[in-house]
């Protein structure tokens, strides 16, 4: 390639990107097709390579205090808070596939839980999956991982099984949170109902079928049948409602924590769509709806934002039949996503 067409390769570059950063603002959920054919969410874990986090990885001491309520949400997310708290609301969007969060956790779990436990600070776990468009075990991982912690909300065991499955994050790109595995972790953190282990194979299905089968299927027909502007211009809801029209069927998601984990992927990218608090991948911390940025991994780093902020409003509500320690004065009306 002559160094004309190497400048004209790397303007058209620059303007592909820069398209690519004006559709972002306009809410879009923008799609590149990977080397391997398969789309790619542009939104990755900051700086995901650097840092691999390998299985088995834990923090040695335990945190021994006791936890407040924890608070299960309509749109499956959890509150961990005191009762009647008035603290400012500290949102963790997190995907157990990504190492960045399992460092995370590994420097802040503690640090959060003490702060809910001591009032000052309502914390509000939003998992995610930003890697659901990944070929093999990334998206596997991630999906399967985020639908188990789901199912462990429902027993109040969010927290208790969040802390299991960062202890135990596999490597990236490498098989891990088989199903025996996860149904013996919800039995360490105090699951005994026959129930969790059936929907965990129920959800594990459900992520063989749209990580080998449906979102494959999609991609391909997209590729075939729209234009890099047009697939850049669609959010994937609308690319999967553009799949059903089209004979892809995406039914087989409803009902399940697998869609609740997907919705809830869409639902910050529409929250947090632009200006300085943006969400452009995992770990994300927000106190009261801004985005952290700087060394919040730092413990100290992260509290003393906490403890300077006001108190906040939590977004969203509880789930029916568990709305009754939901922190007083602060829930407002589920924000629209």
């Amino acid at each position: 390639m002559s160094k004309a067409s190497r400048r004209e390769a790397r303007e058209r570059l620059r303007q592909e990107r820069l398209k690519e950063q004006k559709r972002a603002n306009r809410n879009k959920m923008l799609l590149v097709l990977g080397a391997v054919g398969l789309a790619v969410i542009l939104f990755v874990g900051l700086g995901i390579t650097v840092i691999n986090l390998q299985q088995g990885s834990s923090n040695d001491e335990q945190w021994s205090g006791t936890l407040p309520q924890q608070t299960l949400q309509q749109d499956g997310s959890v509150v961990l808070a005191e009762e009647s708290a008035q603290a400012p609301v500290v949102e963790v969007y997190a995907d157990y596939q990504c190492p960045h969060c399992g460092r995370f956790e590994t420097e802040n779990g503690d640090t959060l839980k003490q702060l809910a436990a001591d009032g000052e600070a309502i914390v509000h776990y939003r998992p995610v999956s930003i890697f659901f468009s990944q070929q093999g075990p990334t998206a596997v991982n991630s999906l399967r991982a985020g639908a188990v912690a789901r199912a462990a909300a429902d027993y109040g065991k969010f927290v208790e099984y969040n802390d299991k499955l960062f202890d135990h994050q596999p490597a990236e790109g490498q098989e891990g949170y088989s199903p025996d595995e996860l149904k013996t972790w919800g039995e360490e953190v105090g699951i005994e109902d026959a129930a969790f282990a059936e929907r965990v194979d129920a959800e594990n299905e459900i992520v063989q079928r749209f990580v080998e089968d449906y979102f494959p299927q999609l991609n391909q027909q997209a590729r075939d049948q729209l234009s890099q502007d047009e697939l850049g211009a669609m959010t994937i809801p609308e690319l999967m409602e553009w799949g059903a029209d089209r004979g892809i069927d995406f039914s087989f998601l409803e009902g399940t924590y697998v869609n609740e984990v997907l919705d809830a992927t869409w639902a910050v990218n529409e929250r947090y769509s632009s200006g300085e608090n943006a969400f452009s991948g995992t770990p994300a911390v927000y106190i009261n709806g801004q985005l952290q940025t700087g060394n919040f991994y730092d413990p100290q780093v992260l509290t003393s934002a906490v403890q300077s902020a006001e108190p906040g409003s939590v977004d969203t509500q509880p789930a029916a039949g568990d709305d009754s320690l939901q922190p007083s004065g602060d829930a407002s009306p589920a924000a629209e996503e």
